[in-house]
């Protein structure tokens, strides 16, 4: 099979890179740095905690960043759509 290089993106330039502690940096997809699962709450599949304050902290999370997980994060979008069609009809 062809390599798809659609799927990656690194950005070994960023100030921030890794932004993850922890994370492998040979292995470090930056193509989707805010994660598209974030608006989907708790059902976003992802390792999340929450802060004091109440706010989602992923810094824990890798599941965007992981390069095998393209094909997972797209499958969710009619999800995140749902979500977007919900709130402006509200």
């Amino acid at each position: 099979m062809a390599k798809q290089h659609y799927k990656y993106f690194c950005n070994r330039e960023c100030e921030y890179f890794p932004c993850h502690p922890g994370a492998d940096p040979n292995r470090f997809n930056c193509l989707f740095c805010y994660c598209p699962l974030y608006a989907l709450g708790e059902r976003c599949g992802g390792n999340f905690s929450y802060t004091d304050k109440g706010i989602k902290d992923c810094t824990n999370c890798l599941v965007p960043h992981d390069p095998d997980n393209y094909d997972l994060i797209i499958s969710r979008f009619s999800e995140i759509a749902e979500l977007v069609k919900k709130t402006s009809e509200s």
